[in-house]
């Protein structure tokens, strides 16, 4: 018990920085011992993970790095539509958390080598493990747009994984989150939003090694683009993926993933193109990061 919980204090004490101020220990209900242990980031990233983790169900998922409103879902449909890759609606892993009782939880769990932590790890695994043999493909892609913000984490909980990064013009985000049937923001606000998005995906894109998407392209030359994903994720191509509306599909929920016409008529469709004329600074600096002109 000794060594197990010195093993985790360390933990707890390499994260205190870097996460939040930790909880007070925990006595163990019916012990005079204190319990060490390390509480999970609420929806944002894990900087120190300096320790090793369980063996992954899953060895090499895929996420999508976007912001909302980027075309993700689009790209969604074409690759659930390969025989070989299962893209799921939205998983939202982030926000998919695991709570120990302090006192016996958490005592029985440190004397299995878990914690809080990494119990969640085990739990958003299986869930991308159930989801492969539900759908008996051997790929798995997670496009929920929160995923920037825990890249990191993803990283540290898949080191094989593979990663997406879908841009689109600045412009274009700001501009379809204004479309949005109950919007009532103002445009200040709204670039705040896209913004939020920009800054770590861009911190992504600079620190993982990925493949870069933009959604113009993919709509302007659909057959390329896909190819080149193809290649990355180490499949061959097939021509059925342009056609994703021929696929069985699974059906559209409310807050998890685009719902338009467009998305739901099972076509390809152009994208809007925006210059870089009366942007801000601030959308003026990512859009010249991800070479719109």
């Amino acid at each position: 018990m000794g060594v197990v919980t010195k093993g985790f204090k360390r933990r707890a004490r390499l994260l205190r920085e870097a996460l939040r101020p930790p909880r007070e220990m925990k006595a163990a209900e019916g012990s005079s011992s204190s319990v060490a242990v390390r509480r999970p980031p609420k929806r944002t990233q894990v900087v120190d993970y300096s320790f090793p983790s369980v063996p992954r169900l899953v060895d090499s998922p895929v996420f999508v790095i976007a912001p909302v409103r980027s075309g993700s879902t689009l790209l969604r449909m074409l690759l659930n539509s390969h025989s070989r890759i299962h893209a799921p609606h939205e998983l939202h892993l982030r926000t998919i958390e695991v709570q120990l009782t302090p006192g016996f939880s958490e005592t029985s769990m440190q004397e299995l080598g878990l914690d809080q932590v990494e119990l969640e790890h085990v739990m958003w695994d299986r869930i991308l493990h159930l989801e492969l043999r539900r759908s008996g493909k051997d790929i798995v892609v997670d496009k929920t747009p929160g995923n920037v913000f825990i890249w990191e984490r993803l990283k540290y909980v898949w080191p094989n994984a593979k990663f997406l990064f879908m841009l689109r013009h600045p412009m274009g985000v700001v501009s379809s989150l204004a479309n949005r049937k109950s919007n009532t923001a103002t445009q200040e606000s709204l670039e705040a939003t896209a913004l939020k998005y920009f800054k770590p995906l861009e911190e992504a894109r600079r620190t993982l090694d990925g493949l870069s998407v933009r959604y113009e392209d993919l709509t302007a030359e659909p057959e390329r683009v896909t190819r080149e994903i193809c290649a990355y994720l180490g499949v061959d191509w097939e021509p059925g993926m342009l056609e994703y509306g021929r696929h069985q599909q699974e059906r559209f929920v409310p807050n998890l993933g685009d719902r338009s016409d467009n998305i739901k008529s099972g076509r390809i469709q152009t994208a809007r193109t925006f210059d870089n004329a009366g942007l801000s600074p601030k959308l003026a600096k990512y859009a010249k990061s991800w070479d719109y002109r």
